[in-house]
């Protein structure tokens, strides 16, 4: 067994202790509330019966959402009717091959939007499966490792030439008379630029301190939630070059929709990942089953609120100038969220073989104080009507337009 394997089954196994620690409002005590947990607290309570929910065959009411269990009864989900029916109705606007959208409130966990959409063929639940590239939303991981394990920053300047797509092993090399472009970590997240995570990765980090990073933001497990979803693969080559091209995110790690809107509620929460939930109370008829009263529930701290406050700052760019500000922007440079700043990730890739082309965008808003998560993907074929930026984008507008944002129309 490699020694980066190991770190998946350390990362998994912290996530699982950590699950069980509530939160603590204000600063999240997550490491102090670990040490007092007595083998007996760390039993996971009983939940609900869930046998034959179908978050496939959802309900959508004016003021609620709801989903079919077992034995006549239902659930009422956390799902805002407003921003649900928007985030369908744009899956099946544009007729997307595949699409899926997870939104998330980044002070509870509690799950906004939960859309997944196949075109044609069996239906599947889009948002848990892990077939996708993570492409370069990998990159979020990469960047939470060089500023936590290397005590880089935002501001870190790496010179490079070529790189803009895939990475040459002649790339990598510093070549002052070649190196006629420079940017700081911020703009090679912001415009993703492959080479200068490529050449930070192997100047700074090995392939263990990558992987450990990634089993922090939850790759290598199933996210804990109500239906079972595939983990987030992950596997970061030996090899020099591969390695260099798994750290800007090419090919080496898989990832599904709810994984993604995890990776964002946790830089936004300042490195702590909660539980996602969907599951409001469960009824038979007009009476009430169960209900949930817990607190919020922490399951891991990922990084240091330090190095999140970092990675945003980086991801701020992705909207502000660089590989999404014509999705999050009209033609005359108008935001479509005006007031409202955004961090986000896109990441794209193409299996060529099986005309797949996926598009991820991973974010939050208000950057500033964040409120809510998302997620978004769209798996095109080579003719498309929309990527998942443009997706994000208009969700996002569904619910800051809800809450009667100046300047926000909906989508």
């Amino acid at each position: 067994m490699t020694s980066w394997t190991r770190w998946i089954g350390i990362g998994t196994a912290v996530g699982i202790i950590s699950a069980l620690v509530p939160v603590v409002r204000g600063d999240i005590g997550f490491e102090g509330a670990l040490r007092k947990l007595s083998p007996r607290s760390a039993e996971a309570p009983k939940g609900p019966d869930l046998t034959g929910l179908d978050l496939l065959r959802l309900d959508m009411r004016p003021r609620r959402v709801v989903a079919p269990l077992s034995d006549g009864r239902h659930a009422e989900l956390t799902l805002d009717p407003v921003v649900q029916r928007a985030a369908v109705t744009e899956l099946k606007k544009y007729r997307v091959p595949e699409g899926a959208v997870v939104m998330q409130d980044v002070r509870t966990g509690e799950i906004l939007a939960y859309a997944s959409y196949v075109n044609e063929g069996d239906k599947f639940d889009v948002n848990v499966r892990a077939e996708p590239p993570a492409a370069s939303i990998f990159k979020v991981i990469t960047g939470a490792a060089l500023v936590e394990k290397s005590g880089l920053s935002a501001k870190t300047e790496q010179c490079y030439h070529g790189g803009r797509s895939a990475i040459s092993a002649d790339e990598l090399k510093e070549d002052p008379a070649r190196d006629k472009w420079c940017a700081t970590l911020a703009m090679a997240m912001g415009r993703s630029l492959n080479v200068v995570f490529g050449r930070l990765a192997q100047k700074h980090l090995t392939p263990e301190d990558v992987t450990a990073m990634g089993g922090a933001f939850g790759f290598g497990a199933p996210v804990p939630f109500v239906v079972p979803n595939e983990p987030s693969a992950i596997d970061i080559p030996g090899d020099p070059l591969e390695f260099a091209r798994a750290s800007a995110g090419f090919w080496h790690t898989g990832m599904s929709p709810l994984a993604g809107v995890v990776i964002a509620q946790t830089v936004a929460n300042g490195g702590v990942a909660l539980e996602p939930r969907i599951i409001k109370s469960i009824h038979r008829g007009q009476e009430t089953l169960w209900q949930e009263t817990r607190e919020p529930v922490v399951l891991r701290r990922a990084v240091k609120p330090e190095t999140a406050k970092e990675v945003t700052d980086m991801m701020l760019q992705t909207t502000a100038n660089g590989s999404a500000y014509k999705s999050f922007h009209d033609g005359r440079g108008r935001a479509f969220l005006p007031g409202i700043a955004v961090a986000g990730k896109t990441g794209t890739l193409t299996r060529h073989k099986q005309n797949r082309h996926y598009t991820w965008f991973v974010g939050f808003a208000p950057a500033d104080k964040p409120e809510v998560a998302i997620s978004a993907l769209v798996v095109n074929t080579p003719t498309w009507r929309i990527k998942g930026p443009e997706l994000a984008r208009n969700v996002l507008r569904a619910h800051f337009a809800k809450k009667g944002q100046k300047g926000v129309t909906p989508p």
